[in-house]
């Protein structure tokens, strides 16, 4: 089935740049653009599309507060982020608010199709490096209170959550919780559930703001 997307950027040049750029993929139908978050929000509303490719900075509405309406439409697409800088720090605040990744906009167009792929299958999309920082940053300055109970109750959700912080796959996981992939995938979708999150983008979030993974130095 075709992935569809609606294109959300307040540069008409790039607007339609990534917009074209996508519709020469066979799996991907662009239903809609949108020059600001209000319009990305309407769009969506009206299109349903399955992946919000969203600007951060835009007028009239940015794309932190269209990603965090988007999380009330009847049928919820996968925000990806795009960002001029790798430490931008509305980016933070965009994974806060739903979305499931983000990108930064002098990526490839091989990469640009993987990410929109990867948030489309209900993935998360970390970027090496560059997410990892910028979550661990923006945790060090906000910190929260410890979440108790169902956070860590559980004796595989501490390490799951963890891994999933530190960008091991899943058969890594397995072997560090001496269980079988599906069984990672099973604890990881429970966790999900259970916190109430989206995706493992979400859950590193929370990891991070709640103290149950340190940011590295250096």
């Amino acid at each position: 089935m075709s992935v569809r997307i609606v294109v959300a950027d307040d540069h008409e040049i790039a607007r339609f740049g990534y917009a074209g750029l996508l519709a020469t993929q066979a799996d991907f139908t662009v239903v809609g653009t949108a020059r600001d978050g209000a319009e990305a929000v309407r769009v969506c509303g009206e299109e349903s599309p399955d992946v919000a490719l969203m600007d951060v900075r835009m007028p009239v509405m940015d794309g932190i507060e269209a990603t965090a309406r988007l999380q009330n439409c009847p049928v919820v697409p996968r925000v990806l982020v795009l960002t001029t800088f790798d430490l931008d720090e509305h980016v933070y605040d965009a994974l806060a608010a739903g979305a499931s990744g983000f990108l930064l906009k002098d990526v490839t167009a091989e990469r640009l199709f993987e990410a929109v792929r990867v948030v489309a299958a209900g993935e998360a999309l970390l970027a090496p490096g560059i997410t990892r920082r910028l979550i661990a940053e923006f945790a060090r300055l906000r910190p929260k209170a410890p979440t108790q109970g169902s956070w860590t109750s559980s004796p595989r959700a501490r390490p799951t959550c963890c891994g999933c912080s530190r960008r091991a796959v899943q058969p890594e996981l397995a072997a560090r919780l001496h269980v079988g992939e599906e069984t990672v995938k099973t604890h990881v979708s429970r966790i999900l559930s259970k916190l109430g999150l989206r995706d493992r983008t979400q859950a590193v979030v929370m990891a991070y703001e709640t103290g149950l993974v340190v940011p590295r130095t250096g």
